[in-house]
């Protein structure tokens, strides 16, 4: 019996998954919560919103990216599991690495940098037009 509305492999992977993980059903905690954004009156009226928590660790997950409620549970197990498996391994996620980088690129430049910047600008501007007048007396003769 299919316990979520996705393929059979994908459920399996992500039930063997848990099992290697030791993830029991009775380890976690879900409750369904409105979603919000898109997705009009279906989105207001249903809680589709899947919010699980795994008791042991105290891990929690929050998963709205779809409409239906039964794929947001197999979606939030599948985060979930991840995450567990990131913490396992001792290793930073790519989704982790790629908000760091995120920002550190937001992040405010120091005045140091900013004076390096604008100075890398300047030497950048006089090159160009350095060329603009060694090309233009070239071209004359």
């Amino acid at each position: 019996m299919a316990l979520f509305p996705v393929r059979p492999e994908k459920e399996k992977d992500l039930l063997d998954r848990m099992a290697r993980l030791g993830i029991k059903d009775t380890d976690l905690e879900e409750k369904f919560i409105r979603s919000q954004g898109k997705g009009g009156q279906k989105v207001n009226k249903a809680a589709t919103c899947v919010y699980l928590k795994h008791l042991p660790t105290g891990i929690e997950v929050k998963c709205q990216r779809e409409r239906s409620q039964a794929i947001n549970r197999f979606l939030a197990r599948r985060i979930l599991v991840e995450k567990l498996e990131a913490r396992i391994l001792g290793k930073e996620t790519e989704e982790k690495q790629r908000i760091e980088k995120i920002r550190r690129q937001k992040r405010k430049r120091s005045k140091r940098a900013k004076e390096k910047m604008r100075a890398d600008k300047k030497r950048r501007s006089l090159l160009k037009e350095m060329r603009k007048v060694f090309l233009g007396s070239d071209d004359s003769g």
